[in-house]
């Protein structure tokens, strides 16, 4: 977790409440954890920690949906199927919410596993399976991870309009335009 007291984690914190709360996602616990997700994700190494067994960073949702399943797949345990299934809930909400355009453009790509997956199932399931962990270390998070996964579009929707309100603060003809169409 980023400290509160970080600039960059403040400002999202403020735009995050803003903006969720007129998505109609009010619970402050929510907003933090999606404004400690973007802080995060600034770095690109945090966006792309979660490693094959090569140590090669993945960044195919579908090579991470395989890289989860500590069953079939090469989850060695299922703390790793956890920390997995939390970065792909962490890593679709924040391209369906703040790049959806891209989307499209990577299922054009062959030989991505990628092209098959549906990024808003795939991470409002994923956050589902984390909100399952609800015993010892993972008790009090579990109902954070179970609500963000019930309102997965609202929370997408949410991040959305935080994006187009970062474009507008680099824009500010827009919003003037914008305003004055109101």
């Amino acid at each position: 977790m980023v400290p509160e007291s970080n600039p960059l984690q403040q400002f999202f914190t403020e735009i995050i409440e803003r903006n969720y709360d007129e998505a109609g996602v009010r619970q402050h616990e929510v907003h933090a954890y999606v404004a400690n997700l973007l802080t995060e994700f600034c770095e690109a190494d945090n966006l792309y920690k979660i490693r094959n067994a090569d140590g090669r960073p993945l960044s195919d949702v579908g090579e991470m949906l395989l890289e989860s399943d500590p069953v079939y797949g090469p989850a060695p345990s299922f703390d790793r199927e956890r920390q997995v299934r939390k970065h792909i809930g962490d890593y679709s909400l924040f391209f369906t919410g703040m790049f959806p355009e891209s989307l499209n453009r990577w299922r054009l790509r062959r030989n991505r596993l990628e092209s098959f997956i549906d990024f808003v199932k795939a991470g409002k399931e994923s956050y589902y399976i984390v909100s399952r962990f609800e015993h010892f270390e993972y008790a009090k998070v579990a109902p954070l991870f179970r609500r963000m996964s019930r309102d997965f579009e609202a929370l997408v929707y949410g991040l959305n309009q935080v994006k187009n309100e970062l474009w507008e603060m680099q824009h500010p003809i827009a919003r003037q335009t914008r305003q004055l169409l109101m």
